[in-house]
């Protein structure tokens, strides 16, 4: 059904002469949603998991049929403190999680992976733009003064509001815990920082000013 009703019209509307490399595309972005990715990565591993042969600028122009289909949207990678945004990657998310799921013939539930997808789809859906923040900053490391970079799940922005934001399906340990923090405490700017759990649980702020709450509050009540 999911080839029939959403691929046909994609193949039918840009006139795709490889349909199976399409699908095969499709499938890859299903299986990496919340991954950092870009058209070579993309090709590379079509190549060598699927043996599904497609050059780079295909695998582009691609993913421009999906999007414009609205079953994937992608974020750019932006450099908080360098105020720039990477150009050549990305991290591509399923418009419909349940079409993801259907794609995938409902393997690989990744519920990490998923969460996150759900919570950049209400993010979108808020009217929020998002991007995906790196923060870089120096640290010793073996005696050696080296860049390092830092990951946070999302930046969203609206109007004079932005918020980062880590998706954290647990936080069972106070290690896990202080990895989800380190990206966020590296940001030295008073925007809201957030974390979101797969836990039930009331929201609160800690003595960092950094605001905890489940995914369930942040889908009832927003941010």
């Amino acid at each position: 059904m999911w080839n029939k009703t959403y691929l046909d019209d994609v193949v039918e509307r840009h006139r795709v002469k490889n349909r199976e490399a399409l699908s095969a595309l499709a499938d890859a972005l299903c299986s990496s949603v919340g991954s950092l990715t870009n058209p070579n990565r993309i090709s590379n591993v079509l190549r060598n998991v699927q043996n599904t042969q497609i050059d780079p600028e295909t695998v582009s122009n691609y993913i421009g049929y999906l999007e414009e289909a609205f079953l994937f949207e992608g974020a750019k990678r932006y450099n908080i403190k360098g105020n720039k945004y990477f150009e050549s990657i990305k991290k591509y998310y399923s418009v419909d999680v349940g079409l993801r799921n259907a794609k995938l013939n409902f393997r690989q539930q990744e519920i990490t992976h998923i969460m996150e997808n759900v919570i950049y789809n209400e993010l979108r859906m808020r009217g929020f733009a998002v991007d995906v923040g790196v923060v870089e900053t120096r640290e010793m490391r073996n005696g050696k003064s080296e860049y390092v970079q830092y990951e946070i799940d999302f930046i969203a922005s609206n109007g004079t509001h932005k918020y980062y934001i880590q998706s954290a399906f647990s936080l069972d340990s106070e290690e896990k815990r202080q990895q989800e923090l380190r990206s966020l405490l590296k940001v030295d700017d008073s925007f809201q920082k957030i974390v979101i759990t797969g836990s039930d649980i009331a929201a609160y702020t800690d003595a960092k000013g950094i605001r905890f709450m489940g995914l369930f509050q942040f889908l009832l009540s927003g941010i």
